[in-house]
């Protein structure tokens, strides 16, 4: 008598897995915006100030706004107010905005690194239902082989 087959039971997150898609950062906002009205204005105006921003004309343009008061600055002589126009004036305009573009190409690559394990693991999960029928081809190959040899041994036994 052959084994019982194999059933094959898919996985309920394979489906929502499919229905999400690759998950980005747009995504994330639609998903906060969908909350609340207010969620969804903060979120888009956070998003809006920090793209337009997180851009390197903005620190030029901030450069640009710190050569302002820099003459009033040096004029001044004094060394207390030289470095806390660097440090309050240059340093926090101009490095604002270079950072947020660096958190915002490193944001860009980790979406790619997101969607490409998004896709490996839509490869293997194709790969392993490919073994899941491989296997089940392999379950009937061998119950095949089973039921002739169960059948030869009933033969041998009548003789």
């Amino acid at each position: 008598m052959a084994p019982p087959a194999f059933k094959y039971t898919e996985h309920p997150r394979i489906a929502e897995r499919e229905k999400e898609g690759v998950p980005t950062v747009r995504k994330t906002v639609k998903k906060i915006a969908a909350e609340s009205p207010a969620k969804k204005f903060n979120s888009r105006l956070g998003l809006a100030i920090t793209t337009t921003v997180g851009t390197m004309w903005a620190a030029y343009a901030f450069f640009l706004l710190t050569l302002v008061s820099l003459p009033a600055a040096i004029m001044s002589g004094s060394p207390i107010i030289i470095v806390s126009w660097i440090a309050q004036t240059f340093l926090q305009l101009v490095l604002l905005p270079i950072i947020i573009v660096g958190q915002n190409i490193q944001a860009t690559a980790s979406d790619a690194r997101a969607a490409a394990t998004y896709k490996d693991a839509t490869a293997i999960l194709a790969e392993a239902k490919q073994i899941q029928m491989h296997l089940a081809a392999q379950d009937a190959a061998t119950s095949a082989l089973l039921d002739k040899v169960a059948a030869l041994e009933a033969a041998l036994g009548k003789k």
